[in-house]
């Protein structure tokens, strides 16, 4: 079965999370966040996420990438500067042999999988990952959020490693 690959991508911390789900249970594989320096230009940084994350599809090959949606902040170039980091997560992706189905998700999406409720705060879907994963640690928040939007791809029933299957 070939992983999910879950993204919250962001122009700071880049968090990437990887599951297997079959028959409503979960595999923890593994997860991580790109830590970038938010005094490089933007460009060094979107170059930084796009190697990072080239290395995770080169090393897991997954046949489905969830991403977390852009959230449209109030601070204009805050957004544009998320949707670029978004970018190049998209384009690390897709930049390989068989580029793997993706489905995109937004942050309320995600907390309802996960919490029932479209505000839960960070540290309640946090809480909830770990339950799920069988984690005796919460991951660090961005790989959490990451691990989340994989754990949502595959609530919602999508693709080979959706939750219905069995092991």
């Amino acid at each position: 079965m070939s992983p999910i690959l879950g993204l919250d991508p962001g122009s700071r911390r880049t968090g990437y999370g990887l599951i297997e789900s079959r028959g409503g249970a979960f595999r923890f594989l593994g997860c991580g966040v790109i830590r970038l320096d938010a005094r490089a230009p933007v460009p060094e940084r979107l170059g930084a996420i796009h190697r990072e994350l080239r290395a995770v599809m080169k090393q897991w090959e997954p046949a489905e990438v969830a991403i977390e949606s852009t959230f449209v902040h109030r601070n204009i170039r805050s957004a544009l500067v998320l949707g670029q980091a978004r970018g190049a997560a998209l384009a690390a992706v897709m930049d390989g042999p068989a580029p793997p189905q993706v489905a995109e998700y937004s942050p309320r999406q995600v907390k309802l999988s996960m919490t029932a409720f479209g505000g839960a705060e960070k540290i309640q879907v946090q809480k909830m990952v770990a339950l799920i994963l069988g984690l005796r640690e919460m991951p660090a928040e961005d790989a959490a959020d990451a691990l989340a939007v994989a754990i949502c791809h595959a609530f919602r029933g999508h693709g080979p490693n959706a939750a219905g299957g069995g092991w």
